[in-house]
């Protein structure tokens, strides 16, 4: 619980989310793996689609779209980032200019629905939907950029939230739905833009880079986020999944602080275990790939000068090695107050340092692809 006595939700500190993407690459790593998927991606007419669950500040997904244009440069793109973030949703519009330069047949839609909605663009219950249909004019990185931040008034209408009561976590107020294209291509995307009331999901390609509180059970996971996900795949369609596993020096330092402490009781395994329960009859329909410690573990690491890691490390990068990890570990402000009474994290986030000439953490990354049959036609 916070101060006020509401659940209290880790995610929402945005300086320790900002500080942590831009001293870290995990972005960047997860993104390798992810496109060393589109390689295996068949996309069907009339677009490649892709959807990523949970955009942040749209660095992951802005990758993988730059390698899907390299793989597919003359196929449509249909792509879907769901983030209940307005600021979020500000630093993912200011990627987007140049890849409707330099793929002009992009449609990009951005929304705050529930991930049990948003793969398929419909809301649950009464709720109307806050449709925003934006075609670009001209065609430079500078026109597009400008039209882009004029769009602020409303999204700030569109994007806002309450605090659940229950769980502390974020609920959109207004559920809204916001379409971006080129003006100049609206003829030719006209059968890929989405219409309110379409309920198409069918991705080729899904991004679920720590969609969820490490310290949720595996049931809690399943259910409102992987079946879901897998369930909007299409045919031949894969979901990427990557979440944090420790056994690395992130957690070495946290455990310096608080012993004990194991933020990541539900590894890839368990996961996969209840969503071929929770998949019930239609678990026949995916191929689950936990593989091997070797193939799904990725480090990635916080960026240091070389000369950097000296004897005597400078205030400013051990506050970043510090927020790293209790930002992975997701440590609460009302754990971290006590702890930073005294230098000693200070003391113990050095003395990582130098053991390992540096920081960095682990992640585990798997896969789950939907199958085609051998008719070649997928599932119903």
């Amino acid at each position: 619980m916070g101060r006020d006595g509401k659940p209290f939700r880790f995610y929402d500190n945005r300086q320790k989310y900002l500080s942590f993407i831009t001293t870290c690459n995990e972005k960047w790593k997860i993104a390798e793996r992810a496109i060393a998927e589109v390689g295996h991606v068949k996309p069907t007419p009339p677009a490649l689609r892709i959807y990523d669950a949970g955009m942040g500040d749209g660095t992951l997904l802005s990758h993988v779209m730059r390698a899907t244009h390299k793989s597919f440069p003359t196929i449509p793109l249909f792509v879907v980032g769901k983030e209940i973030s307005l600021e979020d949703i500000r630093m993912s519009l200011d990627k987007l200019p140049d890849r409707f330069v330099e793929h002009p047949a992009t449609v990009v839609i951005f929304t705050n629905l529930k991930y049990t909605e948003s793969p398929w663009l419909t809301v649950e219950g009464k709720d109307r939907l806050n449709w925003l249909d934006v075609p670009l004019r001209n065609n430079t990185a500078a026109d597009f950029g400008e039209q882009l931040r004029a769009l602020d008034p409303q999204l700030v209408e569109g994007w806002k939230v309450r605090a659940s009561e229950k769980t502390g976590n974020p609920l959109y107020e207004k559920p809204s739905v916001l379409v971006l294209y080129r003006e100049d291509h609206a003829f030719a995307l006209d059968d890929i833009r989405p219409r309110a009331g379409d309920k198409r999901a069918d991705y080729d390609l899904i991004l679920v880079s720590q969609p969820w509180r490490a310290r949720m059970d595996a049931e809690f996971k399943v259910r409102r986020v992987l079946e879901p996900m897998c369930r909007a795949l299409a045919p031949g369609g894969r979901a990427v999944i990557a979440q944090s596993s420790g056994n690395d020096p992130g957690l070495e330092l946290i455990r310096r602080i608080w012993p004990g402490e194991d933020p990541f009781k539900v590894n890839r395994y368990e996961l996969l275990d209840v969503l071929r329960r929770q998949l019930k009859g239609d678990v026949a329909e995916y191929d689950f790939r936990a593989i091997s410690d070797a193939e799904a573990i990725i480090s990635y690491e916080m960026h240091t000068l070389p000369d950097e890691i000296q004897s005597n490390i400078g205030t400013s990068t051990l506050f970043a090695a510090w927020n790293a990890a209790v930002y992975v570990a997701q440590i609460e402000d009302e754990r971290l107050e006590p702890a930073m009474a005294t230098p000693n994290y200070l003391d113990a986030t050095e003395q990582i340092l130098q053991k390992y000439g540096g920081l960095w953490f682990n992640d585990e990354v798997f896969t789950v692809v939907r199958r085609i049959s051998k008719k070649g036609v997928g599932p119903v």
